[in-house]
C-alpha cells in the first residue's frame, strides 16, 4: 500500500506539473491513441474486423468493430484500459535502457498504422497528421529535446493511463449503465461495472508503480556515474 500511496503522489505532482507546460492536452490524446489501437489489434488478433475508429478532442475514442464470436467481446473490452497501462510501462522500460529513439519509432509506426487503416475522418485524423509529422521530426533532433519530448510523451501517459480507470471506477459507482468498456463487460458476463473499473485501477497502478520504479532508478545510476 505504501507502494500505491507513493506512486498516486507523484501522479499528483505530474498531472500539477504537465498542465503547466503549453498544448500538453494536444499530447494526452497519445493515450486515447494506444486505448483504441488495443481494442483494435485484440479485435484482429481474435479474427475479428475493424470497421473504423473515432479520437476526440476530449481525450475519449471510439472502436468499432465486427468479432468473429460471442465471447471474444470479453478480451476486446479488456483490452482497451490495460493495455494503455502496459504501453506506458513500455515507454519507461525503454528510457530506463536509453532506447528513446525505439520508443519514438514505435509510437510513429502506430499512429501511422491508425492513420492509414482505421481513422478515416474528424479530429482524429487532423490530430494523427500534426502528432506524426512532430513526432517524426523529434526523431532527428539532438538528444537531448528528444530525450525531453520523450519524457514528455511518457508521463502524460502514465498519468493518463493511471487516471481514466479511476475516473471510470468512480462513473461505475454512480452510473453503471455510463461506464463504457466496464459495462460492456458486465453486459457480457453480469458481473457489476465497477468490478471491471476497480481491476482496470489495479492494472494501471501496478504498471505506474513500475514504471515510476524504473524511472527513479534510472536517475539514481545518472548521479552515480555522472551523466
Amino acid at each position: 500500500m505504501g507502494k500505491w500511496f507513493m506512486t498516486l503522489l507523484y501522479l499528483a505532482v505530474s498531472v500539477f506539473l504537465t498542465r503547466l507546460i503549453p498544448f500538453s492536452s494536444f499530447f494526452r490524446n497519445l493515450d486515447t491513441m494506444m486505448h483504441e489501437f488495443s481494442h483494435a489489434l485484440t479485435a484482429l488478433l481474435l479474427s475479428g474486423q475493424v470497421l473504423g475508429i473515432e479520437l476526440h478532442s476530449d481525450h475519449s475514442g471510439v472502436t468499432y468493430t465486427r468479432l468473429a464470436s460471442s465471447w471474444s467481446s470479453l478480451p476486446v473490452s479488456m483490452s482497451g484500459y490495460i493495455g494503455a497501462s502496459l504501453f506506458s510501462l513500455l515507454l519507461f522500460a525503454l528510457h530506463r535502457r536509453q532506447a528513446q529513439r525505439l520508443g519514438l519509432a514505435l509510437i510513429v509506426a502506430v499512429a501511422a498504422l491508425m492513420l492509414i487503416l482505421f481513422v478515416h475522418g474528424g479530429f482524429g485524423m487532423a490530430w494523427l497528421a500534426v502528432f506524426i509529422a512532430l513526432t517524426g521530426t523529434m526523431l532527428f533532433l539532438g538528444p537531448k529535446i528528444r530525450s525531453f519530448y520523450y519524457l514528455l510523451l511518457a508521463f502524460l501517459t502514465l498519468e493518463e493511463s493511471a487516471l481514466g480507470p479511476i475516473s471510470l471506477a468512480l462513473t461505475a459507482l454512480g452510473s453503471p449503465s455510463s461506464a463504457g468498456d466496464a459495462t460492456n463487460l458486465a453486459n457480457a458476463t453480469g458481473v457489476p461495472a465497477v468490478f471491471w473499473a476497480l481491476l482496470f485501477v489495479l492494472v494501471s497502478l501496478a504498471c505506474a508503480t513500475r514504471s515510476l520504479q524504473l524511472f527513479l532508478r534510472g536517475r539514481k545510476e545518472d548521479k552515480a556515474y555522472g551523466r
